[in-house]
């Protein structure tokens, strides 16, 4: 079986894209900053790394930070499996990194180019938001009486587990470039399913869209981040609702 090598494997894709793979019999390696025995942090490289890419044939990359760092990562990652012979670098990015002015789209557009040019075989794959981020944005802005979200603006979320899914298919092909986009099955308005959260929560509060100035905030409202022709995900919303909450 393929020795396969995933980034970020703790994380909220890459520990179901660990699981998947182990399940399949394959020998995955996680690679995370708290994990022996690959204990590393990408930004800073480092002997630990030569050491986790060693003898991979495959890399997951799902390691990623909105705080930063990303393309020094990518940088170290690339340059550790050039070293190795790695055969394929497998990446998971983002719908609308190319469209949106957004700082952590620009980061992982920015990665997208370094794997591209890699010099390894490489696949990337673009996915629209999680049902966890919204989740998580919307219990931020929850906390108060009135819920303001930017006006305007939709989202297509995605099941994480059906990424993951698509993540083992790829990982365990040949290297494919660019794949088609992978979004959620609806492109729902942010009100509704902040509505669908208050809802699945028990939670009653004034949703509120509060228009928004810049170029990022205006690309939102134009789509940018939707993928309305690649909605083959099968999960909704209120599914991952139902399942979290018990509602």
């Amino acid at each position: 079986m393929t020795t396969i090598l995933v980034t970020g494997g703790t994380g909220t894709l890459g520990r179901l894209v660990t699981e998947r793979l182990r399940a399949d019999g394959h020998e995955v390696r996680v690679l995370s900053r708290h994990t022996q025995p690959y204990a590393v942090d990408l930004r800073a490289g480092g002997r630990g790394l030569d050491a986790a890419v060693a003898g991979v044939e495959t890399i997951v990359h799902c390691a990623s930070s909105p705080r930063g760092g990303d393309e020094e990562a990518a940088a170290h990652l690339i340059a550790a499996a050039r070293q190795a012979g790695v055969r394929h670098l497998v990446y998971i990015s983002i719908v609308g990194v190319d469209r949106v002015p957004f700082g952590y789209y620009r980061s992982k557009l920015a990665v997208e180019k370094l794997v591209e040019g890699s010099g390894l075989g490489w696949t990337v794959l673009r996915a629209t938001q999680f049902h966890d981020l919204l989740v998580q944005v919307f219990a931020a802005v929850a906390k108060s009486p009135v819920m303001p979200l930017p006006a305007g603006v939709a989202d297509q979320p995605v099941e994480v587990s059906e990424v993951a899914d698509r993540l083992v298919e790829l990982a365990l092909g040949a290297p494919a470039g660019r794949v088609p986009d992978m979004a959620g099955p609806e492109v729902r308005p942010l009100g509704s399913l902040a509505r669908a959260y208050l809802k699945a929560t028990g939670r009653r509060r004034a949703v509120v869209g509060v228009p928004l100035a810049g170029r990022a905030y205006r690309a939102f409202r134009a789509g940018g981040h939707l993928a309305p022709e690649h909605a083959v995900g099968k999960g909704t919303f209120e599914e991952y609702l139902a399942v979290r909450f018990g509602r």
